[in-house]
């Protein structure tokens, strides 16, 4: 297994890049769009995951540990492919990901390409009990610790998550309740008061 790939990339296609290492040997990776974008030319450390069967052997490509962690728990859930599984982290961030599993948001797991509503599904109910544990995720390793933050702290979701869960609520509560309520536009405080009231 190829866990990494430090190299230099030398090309890019419209689904992968090539990395080439020290030794002179050029890999040829799949990847995300958004990977694809913020990859640069330069000296460069990918995260890798091996696809074997039985008339292909490809690399997909990522830029962090925690993205290839997560990846890895989406390929065990039945009818998730790794193009599947690499075309939802293009669409959402892994902790975009990991709210949406946590809070049971159908919609937004569907947003990925190839990701139908049936499929978002089984994907919620296999990996909400492995991605909650005591109240926090357990994707990997140390390395995926920063996922703890359903989503990114600035987005007021977050913050009204965070301060359910000091009021006493479980993270899944939580997270639940913030994803049910939520309306593009909501100040924390607004999303706050009407998640308390759909928990009470």
């Amino acid at each position: 297994m190829i866990n990494y790939i430090k190299g230099k990339v030398t090309q890019k296609g419209e689904d992968h890049f090539v990395i080439e290492t020290s030794g002179g040997i050029g890999f040829k990776v799949y990847a995300s769009p958004s990977t694809l974008m913020n990859i640069s030319y330069d000296e460069t450390q990918v995260f890798t995951y091996m696809n074997v069967t039985e008339n292909d052997i490809s690399l997909y490509g990522f830029l962090s540990a925690e993205e290839l962690g997560l990846f890895y728990r989406l390929i065990t859930v039945s009818g998730v492919g790794p193009k599947s599984a690499a075309g939802l982290l293009s669409a959402l961030s892994p902790s975009q990901i990991v709210f949406a599993i946590v809070a049971e948001d159908v919609k937004t797991l569907s947003s990925g390409p190839g990701i139908g509503r049936k499929t978002a599904q089984r994907i919620i109910l296999e990996l909400r009990d492995k991605l909650s544990k005591d109240g926090g995720y357990d994707i990997s390793e140390k390395a995926l610790s920063d996922i703890a933050a359903p989503i990114a702290a600035s987005d007021e979701r977050a913050e009204a998550t965070e301060a359910l869960i000091a009021l006493g609520f479980t993270r899944g509560e939580a997270a639940k309740a913030v994803s049910a309520v939520y309306i593009q536009g909501m100040t924390t405080e607004e999303i706050l008061k009407q998640s308390l009231r759909a928990l009470s």
